[in-house]
């Protein structure tokens, strides 16, 4: 089992055990995070599971897609650790991973 942490928008952390093999917002949401919309249930049609990725994890993950990319040129909180949590495969080489949950748009 892999650890994950989320952090709230409030600050407030909460470290969780996956097995993997589901998306980061999938973790997120089955654990009670209610701050993550995730209106579109991980289709890639919105961007309400936007969330910051801790910098040493920012290299690790999958190259970004154009269409995410997109997506997350609509927020006006994009930072360079901008990602949607519905396209991170959460797995054992992600065990430590952080994320912040990025202010509403």
């Amino acid at each position: 089992m892999a650890k994950l942490t989320i952090v709230t928008r409030e600050g407030t952390e909460q470290e969780v055990e996956d097995a993997g093999g589901r998306s980061v917002m999938e973790i997120i949401r089955d654990n009670g995070v209610d701050e993550l919309l995730a209106l579109c249930g991980g289709c890639l049609s919105c961007a309400t599971c936007h969330v910051y990725v801790d910098d040493s994890f920012v290299d690790r993950l999958p190259k970004i897609s154009e269409d995410e990319n997109d997506l997350l040129d609509s927020s006006e909180n994009r930072t360079e650790r901008s990602r949607l949590s519905c396209q991170i495969e959460f797995n054992d080489s992600l065990d430590g991973l952080r994320v912040e949950i990025a202010p509403e748009d």
